[in-house]
């Protein structure tokens, strides 16, 4: 039922946008308007209490408890983990706005600040900090935590409904268990199509630079069938081989690209940008955390952040459900540390790198980045490279980069969707996969032709809307089975804990019988 309806809803979505592009992307604008005014502060709202929910998990009572039981091993090593859940949760984001967002808002600045200052350049590195640090990786988390605490401690189906059984009971397998899988379902697909549109729209540009093909419309849905053909490949041959592989040698290369662009580009620069943007974001956390703009107007909230927590959101689903997979055996603090901090450290030195080369490139004039910018956020990248010493080179490795994030990023959604729409637990079927790998390659197209960037943006803005208020049943329903499952452990600890200390008082008085027959002997003789 879930995988007929929510194809159903895609088949219509992909129609929609197909046939009436225009008219399809002036809905989408207007329905945005409105969500944004209306429901904008429940995006900031709900990120910041999963930021905090988790941080109190990890570093709470509930600790210690174990993914997959007391006994349960991981199952893969921690490098292969952090690996693979880094390039399902950012990937092709990273590096399409690794350069693009600094500089955009360096152009067009939050808080009224002057354009082009340097006030404007510090506020650029605080906030692409503040959109790709821990706020994201938060509600991966949360999501992820739950799907894998209800489908490996609970014997759950890996389905986004099992998540409220604690809160609306056996009807998490009826109609309203439906309808929640079928939202989350759609909206995964809606968001992993945007980052793909993304993707998409970088790999054109990079085909440009590199090889001089024209970034039309054409070359961007020869890159969509192009992948599609090896993300399915990769999907098809399971997690622990395509999907694993392909993870570990992508971050690799993301590590070699930084590296060189680290080492070709203002070193002493990007560090000093690295400590003094990580000091103004802690220092300002919490503010930018629930800031929005009521008496001024402004639209740069609603463009930025709330488009930014939308597609976290989106992505929740898929992301969570794919970190579930491959996370049982991990303790509740490790899991947060390890889905929360450590690749939010990454992102810190990614944007720091990226983002730090990109403004001194602009700032001491290296190269125009501001006019790049006016062509298409996709363009800054590559404009960039010409900034640093063996351009075409930076090119041809971000080009291969984006490439295998755009698969790796596909394959993990294909397998997700597929899960997410089949009731019984394990491996879904390859046909299901197939199916869903045509939906998001179909959705990916479809939002292209019907307004690139925009309709992408507002698209997943809106589909994130209902996902966003089951957050909050989920942080409800998680605190609830973790305190079950304490409670319950904290039981048999005192039981283990009785037993022992009956047992030593036994053998004490044992010991004591012993001793005494022991003196009533020697008085004898």
């Amino acid at each position: 039922m879930v995988f007929r309806i929510s194809i159903a809803l895609v088949a219509v979505l992909v129609l929609l946008a197909g046939l009436a592009p225009d008219s399809f992307n002036a809905v989408v604008q207007a329905v945005l308007a409105e969500v944004v005014r209306g429901a904008g502060w429940l995006y900031l709202l709900v990120v910041f209490l999963a930021l905090t929910f988790l941080l109190y998990l990890a570093f709470g009572r509930f600790a210690n408890l174990r993914i997959g039981g007391e006994d349960a091993e991981p199952d893969f090593s921690r490098a292969s983990w952090m690996s693979m859940l880094f390039a399902a949760g950012m990937g092709i984001g990273l590096v399409f706005w690794g350069a693009a967002e600094p500089v955009s808002h360096f152009v067009k600045p939050p808080e009224g600040l002057e354009p082009m200052g340097m006030d404007a350049a510090r506020a650029s590195m605080r906030y692409a900090f503040f959109h790709w640090g821990p706020h994201p990786w938060a509600v991966y988390a949360l999501i992820g935590l739950a799907m894998a605490w209800f489908q490996f401690n609970r014997n759950g189906r890996g389905l986004v409904s099992d998540m409220l059984q604690p809160i609306i009971g056996r009807h998490h397998r009826g109609w309203i268990g439906h309808a929640v899988n079928i939202s989350a379902v759609v909206a995964t697909a809606v968001g992993v199509a945007t980052t793909l549109g993304f993707g998409t729209i970088q790999i054109a540009a990079g085909l440009e630079r590199v090889f001089g093909i024209p970034s039309s419309v054409p070359t961007q849905m020869v890159i969509i069938a192009v992948a599609f053909v090896l993300y399915m490949a990769s999907t098809l041959s399971g997690v622990e081989r395509g999907v694993k592989w392909l993870s570990n040698f992508n971050l690799g290369l993301a590590a070699l690209l930084l590296a060189m662009v680290l080492v070709l580009g203002p070193t002493g620069f990007i560090f000093d940008t690295f400590t003094t943007t990580l000091g103004s974001y802690l220092n300002q956390l919490v503010t930018m955390s629930l800031r929005m703009s009521p008496f001024s107007g402004s639209t740069w909230v609603a463009d930025w952040t709330i488009f930014y927590w939308a597609w976290w959101i989106a992505w929740a689903p898929f992301v969570g459900s794919f970190i579930a997979r491959i996370s049982r055996g991990r303790s509740v603090r490790e899991f947060v540390i390890g889905v929360v901090i450590a690749p939010t450290v990454l992102g810190f030195v990614w944007f720091s790198v990226f983002g730090g080369t990109a403004l001194w490139s602009q700032l001491f004039g290296h190269v125009d980045l501001v006019a790049a910018l006016g062509n298409g956020y996709e363009t800054v990248l590559f404009t960039m490279f010409d900034s640093l010493p063996f351009p075409l080179l930076l090119a041809s490795v971000a080009l291969v980069l984006l490439m295998i994030f755009f698969v790796t990023s596909a394959d993990s959604a294909v397998l997700v969707l597929a899960s997410m729409s089949t009731d019984e637990a394990g491996d879904p079927p390859p046909k299901r996969k197939l199916a869903w790998g045509v939906g998001v390659a179909l959705i990916a197209a479809a939002l292209l032709l019907a307004g690139g960037l925009s309709a992408l943006q507002g698209m997943i803005t809106i589909a994130a809307l209902p996902f966003a208020v089951l957050m909050i049943l989920v942080m409800v329903s998680l605190y609830r089975v973790l305190d079950q499952e304490w409670t319950r452990e904290r039981r048999k600890a005192q039981r283990a804990r009785q037993m022992i200390e009956a047992w030593i008082e036994r053998e004490m008085a044992a010991q004591e019988e012993t001793r005494l027959e022991a003196e009533n002997a020697a008085e004898r003789d």
